[in-house]
């Protein structure tokens, strides 16, 4: 297995940027999906597994904090 270079790394990580910008600026999966693509093909596959649930824990994580998280149990009442 080779590990990716410096400029291969900084290649991925600017389409994972680009891709998550293309998120936050409130667009949706299918309007980003030339980013994701982009992110898939410059990404090794594990790093975007990764990635992508740390997305999703920073993104529950900031709810937490804003209040915005009620829990099943309190849903279902």
């Amino acid at each position: 297995m080779s590990f990716p270079s410096k400029e291969d790394r900084i290649r991925c990580w600017s389409h994972r940027d680009e891709y998550w910008k293309c998120l936050d600026d409130g667009k949706t999966e299918v309007e980003c999906k030339k980013f994701r693509e982009q992110y898939e093909k410059f990404c090794p596959a594990l790093w975007v597994k990764h990635f992508d649930r740390k997305r999703e824990y920073l993104k529950f994580k900031e709810q937490l904090e804003q209040g915005g998280y009620v829990p099943e149990e309190q849903n279902a009442t």
